[in-house]
């Protein structure tokens, strides 16, 4: 593990040359957002905005997320670590090829992400975080995997790019995708109290949020999404949030068209919100560097 030393809060990186910067990905910052201080709503810096900063999985200890590494060869991606306690980041991965989505496998032992092997093909690797044994690749066939979300039995729903790009539902036993849906949109989140899968796809021109169920394969429509809304966190299990620009809007997820702002985070992005991982009174958020 590769301890990134912060600066002033922020990620020492050397000096970059013009030509590196034109070739390095979007520029993002991760800020999270304490809600239930006694002084109210506290933001503080996780990630540097000098590079790109983005898929935040927040947890009670800690942030994970995507971070570009940039050299003076190449621009790639490592997946970082920021230590609640500490405020310390540490590169978790620090390899020769680029991983994404960081997300916490259901035995809380391991971590899951996205990786773009040396012929580019992007599968689902495993990172035990005890270090006592080396990331191992978890799906042999599987493939390209975009994004991806766990459930409580060691199954899984993947985003897989093609034309259209699908939503596939698996199990490490299984190891074979059953297609569920298709054009969908890139979150995938876990419900645990509907036990089911949460997701987005287009369907006659509108954006609609739905669920599947892992035990009936059934897919139900819930909502519809504003077109614009590709990032959506559960605030609790009944109420999505969702960010248009630098706002966060909430609503419930029985079909009600009751939509309200819950935060506004404009002080601290003035751009646009473009990802969220939330838990327990904390909220990660990604703000587009321009």
């Amino acid at each position: 593990m590769k301890l990134i030393k912060p600066l002033l809060g922020l990620f020492s990186i050397a000096a970059l040359s013009l030509a590196n910067a034109q070739a390095s990905m979007p520029k993002s910052q991760i800020l999270l957002a304490d809600l239930n201080t006694p002084y109210g709503m506290q933001v503080s810096i996780v990630s540097d905005k000098t590079s790109y900063n983005n898929q935040p999985y927040l947890t009670n200890t800690g942030v994970y997320f995507t971070h570009e590494v940039i050299s003076s060869a190449q621009s790639q991606t490592d997946i970082a670590y920021f230590d609640l306690a500490t405020k310390q980041i540490s590169n978790l991965t620090n390899s020769a090829v680029s991983e994404y989505s960081p997300t916490l496998m259901p035995s809380k032992n391991s971590l899951s992400a996205i990786v773009v092997e040396e012929d580019a093909k992007q599968k689902l690797w495993q990172y035990p975080l005890n270090n006592e044994q080396g990331p191992s690749r978890i799906f042999d066939w599987i493939e390209p995997v975009g994004y991806h979300a766990w459930g409580e039995q060691n199954d899984l729903v993947m985003f897989i790019l093609g034309e259209p790009h699908t939503l596939q539902y698996t199990s490490v036993p299984a190891a074979k995708g059953l297609v569920v849906a298709n054009n969908i949109g890139r979150t995938l989140i876990y419900n645990s109290e509907m036990a089911q899968f949460l997701f987005s796809y287009m369907q006659n021109d509108q954006h609609i949020l739905a669920s599947f169920n892992p035990q009936s394969k059934q897919v139900e429509d819930l909502l519809r999404l504003p077109e614009q809304v590709q990032d959506f966190i559960l605030k609790d299990d009944e109420t999505i949030a969702y960010a248009v620009k630098n706002r966060v809007y909430q609503r419930k997820l029985n079909g009600a068209n009751e939509v309200s702002q819950w935060l506004d985070l404009s002080p601290y992005c003035e751009t646009t919100i473009t990802r969220m991982s939330y838990t327990k009174g904390k909220l990660a958020f990604v703000c587009d560097v321009k």
